[in-house]
């Protein structure tokens, strides 16, 4: 009964503290993508960069802009890795090879951080401080500047202009990233997080065997890699790491800062848009679905059937801290992959079919509730414009979202950005399944191995960087295989997002008459809802029924 109470007290503590920071964030946040006045500081940047911060681009030029700064991130990042050994602070850490260094630069490029790698082992001090914490800032920020733009594509009209990429990326990072950042690394610091620079120290375990742990700059890049919903661990163990989450403060203190953000941003929508009811409705299909998931996952957890000693203790306790338990450890598993963060706290190779199932269904969802920060938003607005559409058709009538018609350009452009990703999920785990060598990296048989190759490429894709594990995912067709389904999960939307938004910045809007369909009440909450459900359900379910839902069966 304790238990329980305990585990009801963190999420209703969670839900309390993101509906206390959804108005000041949100609007904050809207703020600064509006304000026409640079700092100091950014009137630098631009001028080192050769950056007119006063004139707004075409979606076009936006496009050009991340792409070419994503191109640049992902070569120096590849660089960095591939001579970490002679640079300063590498702990002797040897080169990573080249596929492993493909595939780890596309990861924190694409904000997947996805890792083939112990990160205890494997880098060295600078490289994580210089090189992935760095991508944890910019490729987040990168997200919320495409969601500003498709933002400002339903607020202006008839113009060519969405903003401009390099002061959306500037002001994100200066503004609202780097701040935050600072001041919870100095709370995670205060709470038992290591910070510092050291090399390795030995340790002897309770076991009475030596181990050997290092040191280093952990609550920094905790910090950012929570809010930026990156999710790459400093260790191998990732949040489950005493070193980068020492108690259950701390833990609940991750799961808010990996969902904060992004829970905000709806807020942030009807402030840019002039009408704060339609960020109430999104965010309401936003808490619906992840309700419904931390429902799921921490029932199937509790009382799935076990053999194990754990589920007599009070639920399916292998693979789950003994500091955390089951209702820490469910909450932060549905957190982060209805999320695009990827950061655990358990082992989710470990859970029930039914709620490691469900883990994979966020992610399938396109982690819209909240999702990654900026691509959530984004992500549920297409969906919003295809449900606008469904009623349009139910009624015989030409849809419009926030006064601006959906025809058949925007649905092409919504109809392919829902399409990319299943494509990418579906022809990389069928690729896997097919070639015999790639079936020798599973180490599960049957619906379970099926289940950690649908999850590897689930993850990938959708830019997650969480893994079920048993599977050899270190190997070169691996690191190329995923790297290019982060790149394509990642960029490809980024295309049809830019594109619908100066598709619609491009018109006239239209007043709202008797026949438009409100998109601020439960009604449209609802039918919403039902979109994203079937439109998932129908697309993956064969693939689920193949992996968790035939393991539940047996």
């Amino acid at each position: 009964m304790n238990g329980t109470l305990a585990g009801w007290l963190q999420i209703l503590a969670l839900v309390a503290a993101l509906a206390l920071s959804f108005r000041p964030l949100g609007d904050y946040i809207a703020y600064v993508l509006t304000s026409p006045r640079h700092w100091r500081l950014e009137r630098v940047l631009y001028r080192v960069g050769g950056v007119d911060a006063d004139v707004d681009q075409k979606w076009t030029s936006f496009l050009r802009g991340v792409l070419a700064f994503s191109l640049i991130s992902l070569l120096f990042l590849y660089g960095f890795l591939r001579l970490q050994s002679g640079l300063p602070l590498s702990l002797n850490t040897p080169a990573m090879d080249p596929g492993q260094s493909f595939n780890t630069a596309a990861s924190f490029v694409t904000n997947t951080n996805w890792q083939s790698y112990s990160g205890e082992s494997a880098l060295g001090h600078l490289v994580q401080m210089s090189g992935l914490a760095v991508q944890n800032f910019v490729s987040a920020a990168v997200g919320i500047a495409v969601m500003a733009a498709l933002i400002r594509g339903f607020t202006r009209k008839k113009t060519d202009r969405v903003g401009n990429f390099w002061v959306d990326l500037t002001r994100i990072v200066l503004r609202v990233l780097l701040p935050l950042a600072v001041v919870f690394a100095i709370v995670l610091v205060a709470a038992g997080v290591i910070q510092n620079l050291h090399g390795f120290h030995s340790v002897t375990t309770i076991a009475g065997e030596s181990q050997t742990i290092p040191g280093g700059p952990v609550a920094s890049q905790e910090a950012i890699k929570e809010l930026g919903t990156n999710g790459g661990g400093f260790y191998n163990a990732n949040s489950a790491h005493p070193f980068e989450s020492p108690n259950g403060f701390t833990n609940w203190l991750e799961i808010y800062l990996l969902s904060v953000i992004a829970f905000s941003l709806p807020r942030t929508f009807g402030t840019m848009t002039g009408d704060r009811r339609q960020s109430y409705a999104i965010v309401a299909v936003m808490a619906l679905i992840w309700m419904a998931s931390v429902a799921i996952v921490t029932a199937n957890e509790l009382h799935s059937v076990s053999s194990t000693a754990g589920h007599a203790a009070g639920g399916m306790m292998e693979g789950k801290e003994q500091r955390f338990g089951v209702w820490a450890s469910a909450l932060f598993a549905v957190a982060t992959t209805l999320t695009s963060c990827g950061a655990v706290n358990s082992f989710h190779d470990s859970y029930s079919p039914g709620g490691g199932g469900m883990t994979i269904f966020n992610m399938m969802l396109g982690e819209i509730a909240p999702g990654g920060t900026g691509s959530g938003l984004y992500g549920i607005l297409v969906l919003a414009v295809v449900g606008v559409f469904v009623a349009g058709l139910m009624v015989g009538r030409t849809p419009e979202y926030l006064g601006k018609k959906l025809r058949g350009r925007q649905m092409k452009f919504a109809s392919l950005y829902i399409l990319t990703t299943p494509a990418v999920v579906l022809t990389g785990a069928g690729l896997a399944m097919a070639l015999p060598g790639e079936r020798a990296a599973m180490l599960n048989p049957g619906p379970h191995g099926f289940s950690e190759v649908l999850y590897a490429f689930t993850s990938a894709a959708n830019n997650n960087g969480s893994a079920f594990a048993g599977l050899s995912a270190n190997t070169d067709w691996y690191n190329t295989a995923l790297g290019l389904a982060m790149i394509i999960g990642r960029f490809l939307p980024i295309v049809f997002v830019l594109a619908l938004a100066g598709s619609l910045a491009e018109q006239q809007p239209v007043p709202a008459n008797a026949g438009t369909l409100p998109t601020h009440r439960p009604l449209f909450v609802g039918l919403l809802t039902g979109v994203i459900l079937i439109v998932v359900g129908l697309t993956y379910f064969p693939a689920l029924a193949l992996g968790p839902l035939a393991e539940g069966l047996r």
